[in-house]
């Protein structure tokens, strides 16, 4: 797909899509998916919005290279590296798990994310797990840039105040007839940005997909309201965990949609969101928008496992 520097310079407005299912007429609630996943193959859904206003800020500062973090299957490195390559920044990603530098070609070989992000330019920086858990230390980053010269910054998950504001752009005022938005929470800064763009009568639902318990305090520094909650109850073990249960779910709801989920963020908010309709978590005639945040990519990564252990795959 060919895309231009003007691409991150748009305001984009996406679909509602409605959603048609038994358990929504049973329990008289409207549901509706803001299709985010259609703006890009690679650089889709929050992916687009947290990286939009970074990448003008290095174009401002006149830096050439962008430098992010993230593990072997992170939609966030492909996005970075397909995004880099429109804008005509050099890319580079420092990898968790220094074992993948080992045999570097089998890896690019074996591993989807790592072989598109690389196909668009990205070079890598693997470390090793302990090391990657110092990131954010200012010594790291210190040594990074005496060993990769001068670089425009992007967190892991690209979470910061330049991304808040670009995920405030998601929701429009069309979107004020919804009583309920539901999206999946990784690093709290998409939700952030659904408070700080919410209506006061709206109410914002954050399905977290990792198990850790920090991110009420990450949503705090960047939410200016107080009219959400966190569904910690669907995570399915943690982050990038998934079963049979949840693979079978995407199947059948894009069977049912023609909505295809992934399994590490959305699928797990959908899933829960419908156990909270069925259990009659909501009042009859609500609407409900979820926010459908992108990273299909991440798919052929999950389905390449699926197959290793014989399991139902993702169709």
């Amino acid at each position: 797909m060919e895309t231009t520097p003007d691409f991150f310079n748009q305001l984009i407005s996406t679909r509602n899509q409605s959603i048609f299912l038994p358990i929504l007429a049973e329990k008289q609630v409207e549901l509706f998916i803001k299709r985010e996943d259609e703006i890009h193959p690679f650089v889709s859904g929050n992916k687009f919005r947290k990286l939009k206003y970074n990448l003008q800020e290095a174009k401002n500062q006149s830096y050439k290279t962008l430098v992010t973090f993230g593990g072997a299957f992170s939609n966030h490195i492909v996005a970075t590296a397909v995004a880099g390559k429109i804008m005509g920044f050099k890319t580079i990603g420092i990898i968790r798990g220094d074992e993948l530098a080992m045999n570097f070609q089998q890896t690019i070989l074996e591993n989807p994310t790592l072989h598109e992000a690389h196909k668009n330019g990205m070079t890598f920086e693997f470390v090793s797990r302990e090391i990657y858990r110092n990131k954010t230390s200012t010594i790291f980053l210190e040594e990074l840039k005496q060993k990769l010269g001068d670089f425009y910054l992007i967190p892991e998950g690209g979470t910061n105040e330049l991304a808040i504001r670009g995920c405030e752009e998601i929701l429009v005022a069309e979107d004020s007839i919804f009583d309920y938005i539901c999206c999946a929470v990784g690093t709290g800064g998409t939700i952030s940005g659904f408070i700080n763009a919410s209506e006061n009568h709206q109410k914002v639902i954050g399905f977290p997909a990792l198990k850790e318990d920090f991110l009420s305090s990450e949503i705090e520094k960047y939410a200016k309201k107080s009219n959400w909650e966190l569904q910690t109850n669907f995570h399915f073990g943690g982050y990038a965990k998934y079963n049979q249960t949840l693979i079978r779910f995407i199947n059948d709801f894009k069977k049912e949609t023609n909505v295809l989920l992934d399994p590490i963020y959305t699928a797990k908010m959908i899933f829960g969101l419908l156990e909270i309709i069925k259990n009659d978590g909501f009042q009859k005639e609500s609407k409900i928008l979820a926010i459908h945040t992108g990273g299909l990519q991440g798919i052929q990564g999950v389905n390449q496992k699926l197959q290793k252990n014989n399991e139902e795959i993702i169709h």
